[in-house]
């Protein structure tokens, strides 16, 4: 059976954005990209939480397990501080973990920030949900995105037969 209404769901994860210090840019960037990519009519849940890993586990589940989203795209948190828990959080709520994902997104971003053999971005799935860790900063999340995407839209179908279209010519853009 063919899945006709894509939920898209945008976690992010910061202290100072949570607690209104800072104002969350990785969350509206994801948005702002996915926009312009993915040409299907789809449905959208977002919320901004705070780095702790027993929150990001719950909040994971919600959107997966209770608001069906068929992709949970969550920025921040994926670097080496100690409160940097994004991907065992991920982790411990997927139950497989894709690693062509990470690999992909480090390798390109490496062609342009060095520092980005430090970032811990992974993927996996949760049932029929597919989550895609991201860096917290703008240029990061564009990178990351341009790298994989072109393989979501297969992934989906195969977790539970999603239709969703893209704009191929924005991702190969966002990828060159």
């Amino acid at each position: 059976m063919s899945k006709t209404n894509i939920k898209i769901g945008f976690i992010t994860i910061s202290d100072r954005a949570a607690r209104g210090e800072y104002e969350d840019i990785g969350g509206p960037a994801m948005q702002d990209w996915i926009k312009n990519t993915v040409l299907s009519p789809y449905e959208m849940e977002a919320i901004i939480i705070e780095d702790e890993q027993s929150l990001i586990e719950k909040t994971m589940i919600d959107f997966a397990d209770n608001k069906c989203c068929n992709l949970i795209l969550t920025t921040g948190g994926t670097g080496p501080t100690t409160r940097d828990v994004t991907p065992e959080a991920t982790h411990t709520v997927c139950e497989r973990i894709f690693d062509g994902f990470a690999q992909q997104m480090r390798n390109v971003s490496l062609r342009t920030v060095p520092t980005a053999i430090l970032s811990r971005q992974t993927a996996g799935t949760r049932g029929s949900s597919l989550i895609i860790n991201l860096p917290g900063k703008p240029a990061a999340i564009a990178v990351c995105l341009g790298a994989v995407f072109l393989a979501v839209p297969k992934c989906l179908e195969l977790l539970d037969q999603s239709n969703i279209q893209i704009d191929l010519d924005f991702v190969e853009q966002e990828f060159e």
